[in-house]
């Protein structure tokens, strides 16, 4: 029969995996995005209301950046049991830690209410977010990576990418529907909890779809196979044996997370900080930018399987390196239409590096140390990239009164994933299942 044959099962098993790590990478991007958009605008103001303007969005980005030193140590955690039980128990898990923290904050009373209490909660909350993620993001692109075909795994590997996009433009457009409905009053006293309460909704979507999905074929082909499985310990396999892989990931990933969090997160502080503008203008960039950059992330994955992973990286690398400059002189035109077009610019550069990103990642473990590789490698970076990427710019355009330092600050990440990069092999095309036989050998006994 026809839906035995090879080819139609692996394409109903691949779009309904696809499926399930889109919708549940979504929420939880939804979730952390929402945290950073929250205290672009709101946070300052309800839970550091005793400082400046521009001190208060410093400190606030500062719990911002707090769910970022979560992320590796969730990634190690997840990476762990996942490398030794599954990939999608562990997806499974940091969904409901992940949303139910989120709904959380949605009932957190403010400075206002309890005084230092406040912005303690927020901060634990906060914390329980990245630890949560940091084991997302390795699980749900490892089980599309090991349910795909070797050929065109950095098309289906750039869907779980998509997650990026697809919640903070749904979480951008929630905050935007609120800020044209409400007033500054309104959604200041009540209005910001309604998307963090929303959030509940969706992780139970999220949750009835990823449950249905069946764990990777690749993991449980190596399960089979290894009988030393029992007593191997993936963090020490980790750093005994793909220590080099673990810098080039961390390296490869800067640029990336650098120039995501100033294009998406920084620009909501310098629209209504230094340029008085109306915060619509940097949400309603941000939505667009964000719309088109969830079409582009598959687009470049795809391009990767064809091309190579490293020169499509690379490129996205360089040109994002020249257009942190253009991006922040097209900002102070004023121009909404202006600034809405350097916002998608810089999106769609943004995923010629997002998109392979995966596929190329996962590509560089074996599959004993793939989850930790991936999680430990990728989650480090977004401490000293995503974590701070926002408090840095702040505190720059702060120092200096200037973009240019921004801009340089960038540069000098660009130049760095580019570095990374050159030094990495090129995986395209390279089989998932080699990497588990290479390991076996390397298992500690």
């Amino acid at each position: 029969m026809a839906s035995n044959r090879p080819g139609n099962s692996r394409g109903g098993s691949i779009a309904r995996v696809v499926g399930a790590s889109l919708i549940g990478t979504t929420v939880e991007w939804y979730d952390f995005f929402l945290y950073g958009s929250a205290a672009a605008l709101v946070f300052n103001q309800l839970f550091f209301p005793e400082a400046d303007p521009l001190t208060g969005t410093l400190l606030a980005f500062t719990t911002y950046a707090i769910g970022f030193l979560a992320r590796p140590l969730g990634g190690l955690v997840f990476g762990h049991f996942g490398d030794r039980v599954g990939r999608k128990k562990l997806l499974v898990v940091s969904l409901l830690m992940m949303g139910g923290a989120t709904c959380a904050m949605g009932l957190l009373p403010t400075y206002a209410a309890v005084g230092v209490f406040a912005p303690i909660l927020l901060t634990l909350l906060r914390l329980v977010q990245g630890f949560a993620l940091g084991g997302e993001w390795g699980g749900a692109v490892l089980i599309v990576s090991e349910h795909g075909d070797d050929r065109r795994r950095g098309l289906w590997a750039s869907w779980p990418q998509c997650g990026a996009p697809g919640g903070n433009l749904l979480a951008t457009a929630v905050l935007a529907v609120l800020a044209a409905t409400q007033s500054d009053e309104q959604f200041l006293a009540w209005g910001w909890r309604i998307p963090f309460l929303l959030s509940g909704v969706l992780v139970v979507i999220g949750l009835w779809i990823r449950i249905a999905v069946s764990e990777s074929p690749v993991f449980l082909d190596a399960q089979r196979k290894a009988e030393q499985r029992s007593e191997h310990v993936p963090v020490v396999g980790v750093f005994r044996n793909h220590w080099r892989e673990v810098l080039i990931t961390i390296g490869a990933r800067m640029a990336e997370n650098v120039s995501y969090y100033v294009l998406t997160a920084f620009i909501l502080v310098y629209v209504t900080g230094p340029l008085e503008m109306p915060k619509s203008v940097g949400l309603n960039a941000v939505l667009i930018g964000s719309a088109l950059h969830f079409v582009a992330i598959p687009l470049w994955g795809a391009l990767s399987d064809r091309l190579g992973r490293k020169p499509v990286y690379l490129f996205g690398a360089v040109v994002m390196a020249g257009w942190g400059f253009a991006f922040f002189a097209l900002l102070d035109s004023r121009s909404p239409w202006v600034i809405t077009l350097a916002t998608t610019v810089g999106l769609l550069l943004h995923g010629a590096m997002y998109g392979p990103q995966a596929a190329f990642f996962a590509e560089q473990f074996a599959t004993w140390v793939r989850y930790t590789g991936l999680s430990v490698g990728g989650q480090l970076s977004s401490i000293a990239a995503g974590g701070l990427a926002p408090i840095i710019a702040v505190a720059l355009l702060q120092a200096t009164g200037s973009t240019v330092a921004v801009s340089v600050y960038v540069l000098a990440m660009c130049a760095l994933t580019v570095v990374a990069v050159l030094v990495s092999r090129e995986t395209a095309g390279s089989s998932l299942h080699d990497g588990a036989s290479r390991e076996q050998a390397a298992v500690p006994r």
